[in-house]
């Protein structure tokens, strides 16, 4: 994978880091970008560019660079569109070259499988994605598995798969508040009484 460029966004569900290659969006996280000694610190709703030492050679570094910055403004704008309630679908280019071979059978399945307002199983993502079951572990928990160490959560949306008898776990934010939260937003769960469109915990915290 090529050296990424960072942004930044606030949301309803805490601050959110979006990193992007010239491919496409490669990493979302719950929280500030990690510590890059060819970075610039992170500045709220701000891209942080790369370093212009950071890929030697001439013309084509260049382009590379403000191409991955040109994405991470499209990521962070169409988040802010999902987060106002403007965007169901995210129009985004995923670079997918950091993940694992398992990874890439099943995310890309999800990413296109499973919509704004839907959920799925993680039996059914499994059989969706062709696992097959090899003795070694249930596919489902196989996917679940998966699911936990989903690069780019939210864009890929994780959040929307669930166990058969329950939400399953998420491991992103506040986790199952979070995915609790994001799942009441898009209208895939009734919203609970203490449901709050400004956050999850936002009642118990007295606010952000």
């Amino acid at each position: 994978m090529s050296k990424l460029a960072w942004g930044t966004l606030g949301s309803p569900v805490g601050g959110i880091s979006v990193a992007c290659s010239a491919v496409g969006v490669a990493r979302v996280r719950f929280g500030p970008p990690p510590a890059r000694p060819d970075q610039e610190p992170a500045r709220s709703n701000r891209v942080v560019p790369l370093s212009k030492a950071a890929e030697p050679g001439p013309g084509g570094a260049q382009a590379r660079r403000d191409e991955a910055e040109h994405q991470v403004n499209r990521a962070c704008a169409q988040l802010t569109e999902y987060f106002g309630g403007q965007r169901r679908a995210f129009d985004l280019p995923v670079d997918w070259s950091g993940t694992s071979p398992a990874q890439r059978k099943v995310l890309p399945v999800l990413l296109s499988s499973v919509g704004y307002g839907e959920t799925v199983t993680y039996g059914t993502l499994a059989r969706r994605a062709g696992l097959a079951d090899d003795g070694t572990a249930p596919v489902a928990r196989v996917v679940g598995q998966i699911m936990g160490s989903n690069p780019c959560p939210i864009i890929v949306p994780c959040h929307r798969v669930v166990a058969s008898d329950g939400l399953g776990g998420f491991s992103g934010g506040t986790g199952l508040e979070t995915k609790r939260w994001l799942l009441i937003f898009e209208g895939a769960l009734p919203p609970t009484l203490d449901w709050d469109s400004a956050g999850p915990n936002v009642a118990e915290s007295g606010g952000r």
